[in-house]
């Protein structure tokens, strides 16, 4: 038995064979070194994608409060304008600022002819009328409501004035209203 290889017989020795004898370190050092390098480049490259996805979900995180405060907001100011376009809101406004229900109106045909009798706003007693509110937009909410006055209808026209109404002298235009 002269040497350790040479005593090895059968399934051994054929594997012995195939495997170099002798110092095989040099050979495997560049292998090493890009089995490193190609897993710390891995690393570190999921290291920067685990970052910016991070930096993302913040990002969301604050987009998604702010559209809720927004929309809260919103909301909020919705809420202001429904409760100032109210029909009971419309008409308290309108009441400061001296308006009154306006009376039936009349409507103008094409050929000239009047549709309707018109009625005269009727005042407020003067215990229920409120100071005059002196703001625009007040003003520009109840435009639906008419102020006390009644110009007279004009010569010729078939309207005849309410029983206990007054006089009135010819030659003005009757009231109309637009298209309801």
């Amino acid at each position: 038995m002269s040497g350790p290889a040479k005593q090895l017989k059968g399934r051994a020795a054929r594997l012995a064979r195939l495997m170099p004898s002798g110092s095989s370190s040099a050979a495997r050092t560049p292998f090493v070194l890009l089995v490193v390098l190609l897993l710390g480049g891995g690393l570190i490259t999921l290291l920067l994608l685990n970052s910016s996805l991070n930096e993302g979900s913040f990002r969301l995180s604050e987009l998604k409060k702010r559209t809720t405060d927004l929309t809260d907001e919103q909301q909020a100011l919705q809420r202001d304008v429904d409760d100032h376009s109210a029909p009971d809101a419309l008409e308290r406004r309108a009441r400061r600022l001296g308006m009154v229900p306006g009376g039936s109106p009349a409507f103008l045909n094409s050929d000239g002819t009047v549709r309707g009798v018109p009625g005269e706003a009727e005042p407020l007693p003067p215990a229920t009328q409120a100071p005059p509110e002196h703001t625009p937009a007040a003003a520009s909410s109840a435009s639906s409501l008419t102020v006390p006055a009644s110009p007279p209808a004009p010569a010729g026209s078939p309207v005849t004035a309410p029983p206990g109404a007054p006089a009135q002298s010819p030659g003005k235009p009757a009231p109309t209203t637009s298209g309801r």
